[in-house]
């Protein structure tokens, strides 16, 4: 197997076009664990139609329909069971609406060559119907066994050390033993969330939570917490997956807030396990502190 950037690079990773309604929109943040205390009306935003907020991690979900071209794509060999989802990062050029039709077109932005492993991140551009951007997803894909091919080195991790301080918001997130099996209604029925034989034989005591699942709800606890559920004024979110969370255990997100920067580190500290590191969150309008 070999990676051939000069093909690879640019090429298509698919397209789509999707539709997604105010119902949709609910069970996502229900996936998420929205909705637990019903008598919060910030809470009740997340799951009632006639006062919906969409959250901006919701751009998942049609973005990752744009990229399921992936193994078409020329010049890109490498083994499929190797294959790890190390980042993910949306950019929002508006507020996400509660019910609409977008077309996501995907394509291959990068490889970078880490050595024993290539790193390839997917740009998938989603925009509304009558033309205009809507968002982007970046994927970034850690391709174990496919590196050493002479490609260019990856550039330095966003955002440097954490600040030294104790954070300015922490959020414990519990989350459901059911979890998973809530999340993955939303399109991802790989069993490794979900079957226990198949988690088992990934060498996982019990099947694990959707890494775009702890990501979203991640993003929802550092909206909450230092937006005060104001989903409108997200204009970037990324982060690193940096480990597995199992359903059932409490995730505890920390954020440092930056000017209009909020940096975000979220863990299973049970376990003292990092779950989401480098986490950026951008803002638009005033800054954060």
């Amino acid at each position: 197997m070999a990676i051939d950037v000069n093909k690879a690079v640019g090429a298509s990773a698919g397209s789509a076009k999707t539709t997604w309604s105010e119902r949709d929109v609910v069970l996502y943040q229900l996936g998420l664990g929205a909705g637990a205390d019903p008598l919060s009306e910030r809470e009740l935003a997340y799951v009632l139609e006639d006062r919906l907020r969409v959250l901006p991690s919701y751009a998942v979900i049609p973005g990752s329909e744009g990229v399921r071209g992936l193994t078409d794509v020329p010049g890109l060999e490498f083994d499929h069971t190797k294959m790890l989802h190390g980042e993910h990062e949306i950019e929002l050029f508006e507020p996400l609406p509660t019910a609409t039709t977008v077309s996501t077109e995907g394509r291959v932005a990068a490889i970078y060559d880490k050595g024993s492993a290539a790193l390839t991140v997917l740009e998938a551009t989603s925009t509304a119907e009558d033309g205009r951007p809507l968002f982007v997803n970046r994927f970034s894909l850690f391709m174990r066994g496919a590196g050493g091919f002479g490609g260019p080195k990856s550039p330095p991790a966003e955002g440097g050390p954490l600040p030294r301080r104790a954070p300015d918001v922490v959020v414990p997130v519990p989350t459901l033993p059911q979890q998973a099996l809530l999340y993955r209604l939303n399109g991802d029925v790989n069993p490794v969330h979900s079957d226990p034989l198949v988690a088992a034989k990934a060498g996982f005591d019990r099947p694990i939570l959707h890494g775009l699942c702890t990501f979203g709800i991640v993003c929802k606890a550092a909206v909450d917490g230092v937006l005060g559920g104001d989903t409108a004024r997200v204009r970037r979110f990324r982060a690193r997956f940096a480990g597995v969370v199992f359903p059932g255990e409490t995730i505890t997100v920390r954020c440092w807030r930056e000017g209009t920067v909020v940096r975000v580190l979220a863990r299973v500290d049970d376990r003292d396990a990092d779950a989401l590191t480098n986490g950026i969150l951008e803002v638009t309008g005033e800054e954060t502190a």
